[in-house]
């Protein structure tokens, strides 16, 4: 393998790949897109939307933990449902970093159409460090970086055991390179937008064109390409998700591809693998989602109150242990006898059910449809 990064070639940023080797590929990927969009399609605007909402939580939940950052999951669910005006009852405050994040990943998914400029990426990385700190440094936001900012590595690992997987080329030059790919990603050319949602995410982290967050834009510019590829704003699957439960894999073909030649075959191929396999996973997701719809449909008959509402949505995302008063109490901040009459309201009402046995400590499940029948029990942890 030659020991020189693939942008220090002479023939770069000429990209090259080899379509019969992706075929079959990008034929499966194709495949189970339009099969889950099938799907979807036949959804109703509620459903649609609780599913669009738990990818898009995923996939910005999971783009920050690639590169070792942990947001509250439900944060981030409250900021993408203020923003796309869904009333899910959240009361999760974001903090800016996560309001920042959330933007960019609506804009580049609800606006994907929109033709992806150096001042849009700006606006972007500016919403990313809101603060124009990464941690606790001080870096340049919303412009490209500069000699100042020294070398720029893509590493993973702890600390002291670090490995390096490519090391951008010098700031000199930056805007140009830049300037090069965003024609190249807005062009008319004749490749399968998936395919270009693949060669972009490689591309931009090559070029690595600020002081930070370029993995979480790269990750977002595919978003925007598979956004058109499929036509629709709707996030029904979360590529990102897909890559953190293959971390290591992703690090290591993105530093075989920087060490080869122009050609990117092997990137192309390991990109629509785990596309692939992030679309197969969204099958199941789809499933909760729709498990989670016929709950809420018989609840709804009679609207539960915002404290059962909590408690209720705490069972359906699978927390483990037994529910009992003093729980649903702690749950949702009340004392033990407003607890008890919330849940002898859902036990009338069909929605729970007192579990057998127990002794003193009475706890409850959740009665969930299954396949027409009852059901089985979702509890909460201590």
């Amino acid at each position: 393998m030659s020991g020189e990064y693939i942008h220090e070639r002479p023939d770069w940023p000429k990209l090259r790949w080899d379509d019969t080797k992706l075929s079959s590929l990008l034929a499966d990927v194709r495949y189970r897109q339009g099969r889950l969009l099938g799907r979807m399609e036949g959804l109703g605007f509620q459903l649609r939307s609780e599913a669009n909402l738990t990818t898009l939580t995923t996939e910005v939940v999971k783009t920050s933990v690639i590169e070792g950052e942990q947001l509250d999951a439900e944060a981030v669910r409250s900021a993408i449902a203020r923003k796309l005006g869904l009333d899910v009852g959240a009361t999760s405050h974001a903090s800016r970093d996560v309001e920042g994040i959330v933007e960019m990943m609506l804009d580049a998914t609800q606006k994907y159409a929109q033709r992806l400029t150096a001042e849009r990426l700006f606006d972007w990385h500016s919403a990313l460090f809101p603060a124009g700190r990464s941690g606790i440094r001080r870096i340049k936001v919303g412009a490209w970086r500069t000699l100042e900012s020294g070398p720029m590595q893509v590493v993973s690992g702890p600390l002291s055991r670090e490995r390096v997987h490519l090391e951008a080329q010098s700031a000199v030059g930056i805007e140009a390179e830049m300037s090069v790919f965003l024609d190249w990603f807005e062009a008319a050319t004749g490749s399968d937008p998936v395919i270009r949602a693949g060669v972009a995410h490689f591309w931009f982290v090559t070029i690595h064109p600020f002081e930070d967050g370029n993995g979480r834009i790269a990750r977002a510019i595919a978003g925007m390409a598979l956004a058109r590829a499929e036509g629709i704003a709707e996030r029904f699957y979360s590529a990102s998700a897909q890559i953190e439960a293959e971390r290591k894999q992703y690090y290591l073909q993105l530093e075989r591809s920087q060490r080869g030649g122009v050609d990117i075959t092997s990137w192309l191929e390991w990109f629509l693998s785990c596309l692939g396999r992030a679309l197969a996973r969204a099958e199941t997701d789809l499933a909760n989602v729709l498990r989670k719809a016929k709950v809420w449909e018989r609840i709804n008959e009679a609207p539960a109150n915002e404290r059962q509402r909590k408690v209720i949505n705490r069972l359906l995302d699978g927390f483990e242990g037994k529910l009992t008063t003093s729980k649903y109490a702690r749950i949702v901040k009340s004392s033990e006898d407003t607890a008890l009459r919330d849940i002898k309201n859902l036990i009338d009402r069909g929605v729970i059910v007192r579990n057998e046995g127990g002794g003193r400590s009475v706890s409850y499940r959740l009665v969930e449809p299954c396949n027409g029948l009852t059901t089985k029990a979702t509890d909460i942890r201590s």
